[in-house]
């Protein structure tokens, strides 16, 4: 039986576990967040995402107790928690730096917080222990911080955190300070504990890569407001404005006047030339052999009472011309099934409208930018048949990254786009390189239109 799906977002009857209503916070004349509604839930594994000064660790500190809305409420489990102090809440932090007592041992790092409510040495002892084995730190556990690694000192903090069973976890930029390879497995650590305690993590970040891995939801924030909230896939697919497309991964935009379609506009394929009748085509007289003039009067003249009398070649027979019905039938294989509805885009002078079906009709006659993941491109030296959209350019830059490389490609009117391809084959089997001519194509679902 299929698991089901984790989405409580989608379910009317679900109520939030925590709720910002209309939340506005200024300092002087400032304001850092602005009138901003937001719903997340239990178990959830929720990401902030934006660029330095776009309000994200404002409203992680409201959330922890240390900054008050100056409009507006905050709400935990259904209960407004504006002027509840921090330590009376069901709310814990972990810090970039971890914050750990260097002059303490891994185990009474995590005790701490234990210890400071007063509860019985049996209850702290299989806390601490439980904490230990989540973490995998148990043989680590008499260990000052300064005798363990990076991750080893963030995993601590993290058990530190989830030893008083809060409902909500705060992680402001937790895996900061990690190197990159670190980084990376941390993430899959940190959904692997998140899921086996059902603790809710609002985590603040601004490394895409780390917010696309770890969250079930992503809000990307700009200047104290929600930009977009929804899962990573939507917010990369499908993102609802081209902030959110160029601050999400790569991204090509292109911008250009749509037009209303309503059927396929697709250049049709040239129909295949007839050879006249009785004239064999190249490749059969390259593989008739057929003597010279001095081959002929050899065997005339001194060969023939042996050989007999030369017999011409018959003339290669033709395959009788296509039928109309054929021709069209052939040309119909080699067009795009491309529906109808969405927009073309006229972007540069001379060149064919690009098509994107997604494309809100709404937008007819407007200034767009179709958003194009690099991903998205085929790149190919000859123009490829049966596509929707094929743009011709020239190969300015590659990217070498192992498992992909990106060919920065310039096309008509000086337009610079990048595409990513696997690298599935060896390197002396790739036939592209510098300053060669290239076609991009794409399909007519694979770009975005939003409007400007």
């Amino acid at each position: 039986m299929a698991a089901s799906v984790f989405a409580p977002w989608t379910d009317p009857d679900q109520k939030p576990l925590i709720e910002f209503r209309n939340v506005t916070k200024r300092f002087g004349d400032f304001t850092a967040i602005n009138d901003l509604s937001l719903k997340i839930y239990e178990r959830e594994f929720f990401a902030l995402l934006g660029p330095s000064g776009c309000g994200k660790t404002t409203m992680m500190r409201m959330l922890a107790g240390f900054e008050t809305p100056t409009q507006g409420n905050i709400l935990l489990g259904g209960q407004v928690i504006d002027d509840v102090p921090p330590n009376k809440r069901a709310v814990n932090m972990m810090f970039q730096s971890y914050a750990l007592f260097p002059h303490l041992s891994i185990w009474d790092n995590i005790a701490f917080g234990l210890k400071r409510e007063s509860r019985d040495k049996a209850s702290i002892e299989a806390r601490v222990e439980e904490m230990l084995r989540l973490t995998r730190l148990t043989k680590f556990a008499l260990r000052k911080p300064h005798q363990i690694s990076g991750g080893q000192r963030q995993r601590v903090a993290l058990a530190r955190s989830l030893a008083k069973a809060p409902k909500l976890l705060l992680l402001d930029e937790p895996l900061g300070a990690l190197d990159k390879k670190l980084r990376e497995e941390t993430q899959f650590e940190l959904m692997d504990i998140q899921e086996k305690t059902g603790t809710t993590f609002v985590i603040v970040t601004h490394d895409q890569e780390e917010a696309m891995t770890v969250a079930s939801r992503v809000a990307v924030m700009d200047e104290g407001r929600l930009v977009q909230v929804s899962t990573p896939d939507v917010i990369y697919e499908a993102p609802n404005s081209v902030y959110v497309a160029g601050f999400i991964g790569d991204v090509n935009l292109i911008k250009g006047t749509a037009s209303a379609r309503t059927t396929a506009t697709v250049e049709e394929p040239e129909a295949p030339t007839q050879p006249a009748e009785n004239t064999p085509s190249a490749a059969q007289q390259e593989r008739t052999p057929r003597p010279n003039s001095y081959g002929e009067w050899l065997h005339d003249t001194l060969l023939s009472p042996i050989l007999g009398k030369r017999v011409e070649a018959p003339k290669p027979k033709q395959l009788p011309a296509p039928t109309p019905e054929e021709t069209a039938t052939a040309k119909a294989a080699e067009a795009p099934d491309i529906p109808e509805g969405g927009l073309s885009l006229k972007w540069a002078d001379g060149e064919p409208d690009l098509i994107a079906v997604n494309g809100d009709p709404a937008l007819d006659g407007k200034e767009v930018t179709l958003a194009l993941r690099p991903e998205k491109f085929s790149i190919s030296k000859t123009k490829p048949t049966g596509v929707a959209n094929a743009v011709k350019g020239k190969v300015i830059d590659i990217g070498y990254l192992g498992n992909i490389s990106t060919y920065h490609v310039e096309l008509p009117g000086g337009l610079m786009v990048k595409s990513q391809v696997t690298n599935t084959r060896r390197i002396a089997r790739r036939d592209i390189t510098w300053e060669d001519t290239v076609w991009l194509s794409f399909t007519a679902t694979a770009g975005v239109v939003l409007p400007e």
